[in-house]
């Protein structure tokens, strides 16, 4: 049996079971997925402050973990530590930003993110530029309204998720990401309603750390 740790960077527990529970569900048979939280941070990253202040408490995590599993995905959209998890870790480590990002661009793809949080923008824009897709990224595009408000429904947040989507395509996206851990739920809700691929960051992520270990 192949063991992959899913590390979720914001303290709130519910969510990573409901992410650790979508990774299961997508992981092939001999893979089995086991949630982590973090001690310390924020419960929700909103910002890119809240992304540096997760890198930490991922490190931390990471520091006195003994799991020993075979790969590790870090399950928030900015991919918070995964760039000193890699250097110090000897097993694959991805991000579901990464991932998601990566699933979208195949075959040249272009392709847009839809988010809650107006706060990760940039943020966003930076991964798809490190990761190598700056030419294929159209665009953020943010549901309207409060972030809070809206994910506090699922059928709230599915539908102001679809307006965001429906944006990207307006901008020219040939694939969407769903931006962020927490909206994994939202994600597979939505998959059947839009005509172009979309993208769930957590199975994606799945499905890349299954090919690299």
């Amino acid at each position: 049996m192949r063991r992959i740790t899913l590390i979720n960077p914001n303290t709130n527990s519910e969510t990573t079971r409901l992410m650790a529970d979508i990774a299961q569900a997508a992981a092939p048979s001999g893979f089995s997925v086991t949630g982590a939280t973090v001690a310390e941070g924020p419960s929700l990253i909103v910002d890119e402050t809240g992304l540096e202040t997760a890198a930490g408490a991922v490190a931390a995590l990471l520091e006195t973990i003994e799991d020993n599993a075979d790969g590790y995905i870090i399950s928030a959209f900015g991919d918070p530590g995964l760039a000193a998890a890699r250097r110090n870790l000897q097993v694959p480590v991805t991000g579901i930003a990464e991932a998601g990002m990566t699933e979208a661009a195949a075959g040249g793809r272009r392709f847009g993110v839809a988010t809650t949080l107006p706060g990760l923008e940039s943020a966003i824009r930076h991964r798809a530029e490190e990761y190598g897709f700056a030419a294929q990224f159209v665009s953020t595009r943010l549901t309207e309204g409060d972030a809070s408000y809206n994910m506090a429904d699922p059928a709230r947040l599915a539908d102001a998720l679809e307006g965001a989507i429906q944006r990207c395509l307006d901008d020219g996206a040939e694939a969407v990401v769903i931006g962020g851990g927490p909206l994994a739920q939202a994600a597979k809700a939505l998959a059947p309603r839009v005509p172009i691929p979309l993208i769930e960051p957590v199975p994606a992520a799945v499905r890349a750390m299954v090919r690299a270990v």
